[in-house]
């Protein structure tokens, strides 16, 4: 077998193996960091987790300010051959003329899945899942470490070769040698400096001299570091973990960045590029603290199916499902999967009748509790929602999303806003990359009046920010904390110099301002606003209001139960709602994030691309 195995998955023979064919033999091996699913038999999959514990050993040793453990699980699927591959390789790939995959990395919320092929023999066959798993490492410490360091390891790791008791590190790039002999380097004080909003990170011909050369930077610190026993790059990643400036940290750590721009240069013109190898036998990894479970049949058809599910071959993973469930009715994981598929296809309903039954049957999946509390989220099921959520947080202290999800949950809740808090931190805690994590907890902040350090958690989301949308979005959400921080401030003196009685504010969107008390209506969003765009199919149903949620300045969102069917819809400005009422007047002081719910109403709607929810709500007729 292949000796480079660092990265992991892939498993399953096809589908529906050949009747005069034994099936495959699946088993799972399990350390406290991995989780390898293999038909290449035990010894194999042990070789595979036992590269895999070297590789993280050796990101502690060089990294030892990094946390190397990812929020969500890895799970690696390693097949024995290309056939066995190919029953759950991405679509994308399969088919004459297309490239040959040996390896391919995978994250999806909640999952880290590593596809590897046991039996390839091309020239470093699993660089991709190197570089990306190296982007995985460093992801939850995102919000410091600079993106030049960020791809430049990156496309360092890719090319490590792991042998048994050995490391080697740092083949150079061919590919990358070349381009940057033929290009005008960028300087160092720029390179230094480059995020997510800059032109080098997104311009094609720019990119390319950015990738390179920060490879060729990382390549030459790591190398001159071994050769001569200093910690250059350590001193400058610890210094850059306390958040000083990129170019002051480097002409701290480095030395003149000027000189160091000289170095480089002359180190890519002359080409005498070293590698260096790590002997690995140190790494405290204990082969028989593996734990080992033969797989049925079954359990490794739903595994399979969740795989393919992920890749989008959704119509062989249901055709799958079905075929597990029908002769397994309460294999949970199977269930999942389907939910996991219908939450995704925007059929909410069904999503959450399978995540239900995942759940009751007692399912042990953090990812089935948690997506059934959030496709649950807006209902009367409170106590349920609050259940999974802790249940999710109890089966895996280091998901993120649950803590996020469940701050949310208890932010609408008066009784319970104060525990909403510590959540939203540890959320950002265990995975301080996630700009939305922020987002919400700000928006917590803001609920409790705490302004300032709404703003303050918004300014560290402009570091997380990856894109300029994303930076225009935090910059927008920081607007509107001091616009209610002013309409706080108001209310405050107007009630000091007793002008103040009743309520100010809300029917415009604002917070909600009671004599001697501010409280202010947030809705904890998970994702960006929803889009602005009415310009799908249009439909008008009747039904009960229900759920309302309205968040500054005039979002509002609810839930209309119809007799067929409860649609999820929202409006980002309810001020432009066309608005009347049938059989009764409505009240001129009436506001539609207190008053709507309960109502009797018909609504016309257009559908958006938007598949978490039903549509855009144009118009609203109030029934008696």
């Amino acid at each position: 077998m292949h000796r480079k195995l660092l990265s992991v998955l892939v498993f399953w023979a096809l589908a529906v193996a050949s009747a005069s064919a034994a099936p495959d033999q699946w088993v799972q091996i399990r350390s406290d960091h991995f989780t390898v699913i293999t038909n290449a038999g035990e010894k194999q999959g042990r070789h595979v987790l036992d590269q895999f514990e070297r590789m993280r050993w050796l990101y502690t040793v060089l990294f030892p300010k990094v946390n190397v453990d990812p929020p969500d699980p890895i799970v690696v699927f390693a097949a024995k051959n290309e056939k066995t591959f190919q029953s759950f390789e991405p679509q994308d790939y399969l088919g004459k003329g297309k490239l040959s995959l040996a390896g391919y990395f995978l994250t999806e919320p909640g999952k880290n899945y590593i596809l590897l092929r046991l039996d390839a023999q091309q020239e470093n066959p699993f660089a991709t899942v190197y570089h990306e798993y190296t982007h995985l490492i460093f992801r939850s410490s995102s919000d410091w470490i600079p993106l030049w360091f960020n791809e430049g390891i990156a496309e360092f790791f890719q090319n490590t070769d792991i042998q048994d008791k050995s490391v080697a590190l740092g083949k150079p790039s061919g590919d990358d040698i070349l381009y940057l002999r033929q290009q005008r380097l960028i300087p160092l004080p720029v390179l230094l400096k480059i995020d997510a909003s800059s032109p080098y990170y997104h311009e094609e011909e720019k990119g390319s001299v950015f990738y390179a050369e920060s490879w060729a930077l990382t390549h030459y610190l790591e190398v001159t570091d071994k050769q001569k026993g200093t910690h250059r790059l350590r001193d400058y990643l610890t210094l850059m973990s306390h958040h000083e400036d990129s170019v002051a940290a480097a002409e701290i750590a480095f030395g003149s960045v000027k000189k160091l721009q000289e170095e480089l240069e002359s180190y890519i013109r002359v080409g005498e590029y070293k590698q260096f190898e790590l002997n690995s036998a140190a790494a405290p990894i204990v082969d028989s603290s593996f734990t080992v479970t033969p797989l049925t049949q079954f359990q490794a058809d739903a595994a399979r199916a969740d795989v393919l599910a992920s890749v989008r071959r959704e119509q062989e993973a249901r055709d799958l499902i079905a075929a597990i469930l029908k002769a397994d009715p309460n294999n949970t994981q199977a269930m999942e999967t389907m939910g996991e598929m219908e939450l995704r296809a925007g059929n909410r309903d069904e999503a959450r009748k399978w995540l239900g039954q995942a759940v009751k049957l007692d399912s042990q999946s953090y990812l089935a509790n948690y997506y059934y509390a959030t496709i649950s989220d807006g209902s009367e099921d409170n106590a349920e929602i609050e259940s999974s959520l802790k249940t999710a947080i109890k089966l895996n202290p280091n998901f993120a999303p649950a803590y996020d999800r469940l701050a949310g949950f208890y932010v609408r809740e008066p009784d319970k806003r104060d525990q909403a808090l510590p959540l939203s931190i540890k959320a950002i805690h265990l995975d301080s990359s996630n700009l939305y994590f922020r987002l919400n907890a700000a928006n917590v902040f803001a609920a409790l009046g705490r302004f300032s350090d709404a703003t303050y958690v918004l300014q560290t989301a402009l570091k997380v920010a990856r894109n300029p949308g994303e930076m225009a979005m935090v910059q927008s959400r920081i607007e509107q904390v001091d616009q209610m921080k002013q309409f706080h401030d108001q209310a405050q003196a107007s009630d000091a110099s007793g002008n103040a009685s009743g309520v100010v504010g809300l029917d415009s969107g604002g917070p909600q301002v009671v004599t001697g008390t501010v409280t202010t209506t947030v809705a904890v969003s998970q994702a960006p606003k929803h889009p602005d765009a009415a310009d799908g199919p249009k439909h008008t149903i009747a039904g009960v209001i229900q759920s309302v949620t309205c968040s500054y300045p005039a979002v509002m969102e609810f839930q209309l139960k119809a007799p067929a069917k409860t649609l999820a819809l929202y409006s980002n400005n309810f001020t432009k709602i066309d608005l009347s009422a049938l059989g009764f007047t409505p009240s001129e002081a009436m506001s539609p994030c207190r008053d709507f719910q309960g109502r009797n109403a018909k609504v016309q709607y257009a559908e958006t691309t938007d598949k978490t929810v039903d549509g855009q709500i144009l118009s609203i007729e109030l029934h008696k």
